[in-house]
Formats: C-alpha cells, sequence, structure tokens
C-alpha cells in the first residue's frame, strides 16, 4: 500500500498504468470512488495517480483547520514518493483549487484540468449542505446526490446510486474532516490567475448548485492558456457524462503530451 507523509499526515494513493503522471485531486469529502469513471479512461498512455486527501479513505485524519497551501504541499509529497518528476493535474471542486494552489507554489504540473472549479472560494454556494453528509447516515447521504446529478440521471440509474451511497459510506471523510477541506475552499483567494500559465482546461456543470457555471467560466477566462466548456449535469458532471468528458480530458492531455502513441 503506497503512502507519502507530510506534515503529520500519512496519506495513501494508488498508481496505474504508464507513461506521463495525470494525478487526480479530489473534491471535499468525497472517496476516491469520484475518480472511477474518469481515471481509468486515461490509464494506458498515461500513468494515473488517485489519492486520497488528508481527513479521507485510508488517509490520516489530523485535527483542522485545513487550507489550500498545506493540501498543495501534500500534493507534491504524493507525487514525489510516487517518482512524478511532472504531472498533469485534474482537479474537482476543492482539487481544482488545490490544483492552482500548486501551480503557484510548486514546479511538477505540466497542465490543469479543473472541473466544477471556481474562480474564488468565495463563488461557492454552501456547499457543506449540499453535498456532504455522515458517512454513517445513508439517508442524507442519498440526499445530498440531488446536488451531485440531475434527476433524470438519478432516476435512470437506481442501482448506480445505491453503489455510489455504499461507496460513500466506506470512502469518504468524516464530517469533521470533509467540513475542513471546505472551509479551506471558502478561505482560499487564488494568487494571481495571470502568473498560472500552463495550458489548462475549466469545464462546468450546466446546472451547478454548488459552483456557478459564471465562476467557472471567469476562472478560464482569466487564465492566460485557458479553454472553457460547459457539460450538461450537476457538480458530478464528470461522472454522470463520463465518456464525453473523457474523451474531452483524453484529447486535451494527448495535446500536451509527448506521447508515443505508435
Amino acid at each position: 500500500m503506497p503512502t507519502a507523509t507530510t506534515d503529520g499526515a500519512t496519506l495513501y494513493y494508488e498508481t496505474d498504468g504508464e507513461g506521463e503522471t495525470v494525478a487526480f485531486v479530489g473534491d471535499a469529502g468525497y472517496g476516491a470512488w469520484q475518480w472511477g469513471w474518469t481515471a481509468p479512461a486515461v490509464a494506458g498512455p498515461f500513468e494515473t495517480l488517485v489519492y486520497d486527501h488528508r481527513g479521507t479513505g485510508r488517509s490520516d485524519a489530523p485535527d483542522g483547520p485545513y487550507d489550500v497551501p498545506t493540501l498543495a504541499d501534500d500534493l507534491d509529497a504524493v507525487l514525489a514518493d510516487a517518482g512524478a518528476r511532472n504531472a498533469h493535474l485534474v482537479g474537482a471542486g476543492v482539487g481544482g483549487l488545490v490544483a492552482l494552489g500548486y501551480a503557484h507554489r510548486h514546479s511538477r504540473a505540466e497542465t490543469l484540468t479543473l472541473l466544477a472549479t471556481p474562480a474564488s472560494g468565495d463563488d461557492l454556494r454552501d456547499p457543506a449542505d449540499r453535498l456532504l453528509a455522515d458517512p454513517d447516515d445513508p439517508d442524507a447521504l442519498r440526499g445530498t446526490l440531488d446536488a451531485a446529478f440531475s434527476p433524470e440521471f438519478r432516476d435512470a440509474q437506481p442501482d448506480l446510486i445505491d453503489d455510489i451511497v455504499g461507496w460513500r459510506a466506506a470512502d469518504d471523510a468524516g464530517p469533521e474532516a470533509a467540513r475542513a477541506q471546505v472551509a479551506a475552499a471558502e478561505a482560499y483567494d487564488p494568487e494571481p490567475l495571470y502568473e498560472v500559465t500552463l495550458p489548462a482546461l475549466v469545464l462546468a456543470g450546466t446546472d451547478d448548485p454548488v459552483v456557478p457555471v459564471s465562476s467557472a467560466e471567469r476562472l478560464a477566462a482569466d487564465l492566460p492558456k485557458g479553454e472553457f466548456e460547459a457539460v450538461h449535469g450537476r457538480h458530478l458532471f464528470f461522472a454522470e457524462q463520463s465518456r464525453p468528458v473523457a474523451d474531452r480530458l483524453t484529447g486535451f492531455l494527448e495535446s500536451h503530451a509527448d506521447l508515443d502513441l505508435e
């Protein structure tokens, strides 16, 4: 079981595939299950790295408060332990802000893909109430999926929704750690975005009740090499629309990677 140690926390991670590293930086509270659709789609020509934030899954849960710079330092420790000299970062929500913070503080990032990520923590709409619940309360977990997935998706995929409730119960952060992660995002005012000159793909859900699509669009506009695209769905649109999002992500990564595809 690979782990990295940083500033009082031991962090669990897993890798798969070979090639340039693509590191997946998760949203507040959610366990690694959130990447179960996206990471496998790019493993092969790329090495995928999925890890648990401090407070989540099999990583340690030190007392808060947490902040984005600390979470960015955690990411660097995981990449260093995995032997990744450089990495393409794919972040969702809080993880997107961590990726932005990482790009300011560290030098390994090659590209940024920011999913359901606001331009600033000030733009978040009460995510703790809309997305998070006690992992020991399955009814509450199910209730918060209204903000994560569209009604038509939930109605069409009842068995998958049951699975997600089970994955959340097993892998999500506990209430205190989840809210510490949310507080880190809410308090984060990114450094000047014009300083982040990496290629950046920003994708947002058209009906995300947590991250306004206008905020994500502004984020892309403020990044010198930002691209923006709205995708049908709510906060976890990248799971709901897994195939088109995976195709868009793969194309973006391949356009900025040194791949031998022969």
